[in-house]
């Protein structure tokens, strides 16, 4: 029940901030800006403190973690699979416009419409 009110109270904390940020019209941008990113902040703040942020900030450790632990491919590496790729969508392009090419003179033919 009180992971619930902390989430609760977090979505609280950002819609005062989007209103604080209507109702400060008159103020410059940059404090406008400033205050919502600010309640945002609070309001992240107050959801971690929740079992359902704990989960999420021990699912941001581990995601970060097995992010360092991948092998990325060297610039050669991803210039010839991109090339390749770009040679593939070629040929694949160049052969689905022969396909319609013949399919469209078949028809033609069959319905007797000159080109």
């Amino acid at each position: 029940m009180l992971d619930k009110i902390k989430l609760f109270l977090a979505l609280l904390i950002i819609a005062v901030g989007i209103s604080g940020f209507y109702l400060l019209a008159e103020m410059p941008q940059v404090v406008r800006v400033g205050a919502f990113i600010a309640s945002l902040i609070i309001a992240a703040l107050v959801a971690l403190t929740s079992g359902t942020g704990k989960t999420f900030a021990a699912y941001v450790r581990e995601s970060w973690i097995e992010l360092k632990k991948v092998v990325w491919p060297t610039r050669k590496e991803t210039i010839q699979s991109t090339g390749l790729v770009l040679a593939f969508v070629f040929v694949m392009a160049v052969f689905l416009w022969g396909v319609d090419w013949i399919l469209a003179s078949i028809i033609r033919v069959l319905m007797g419409v000159e080109a």
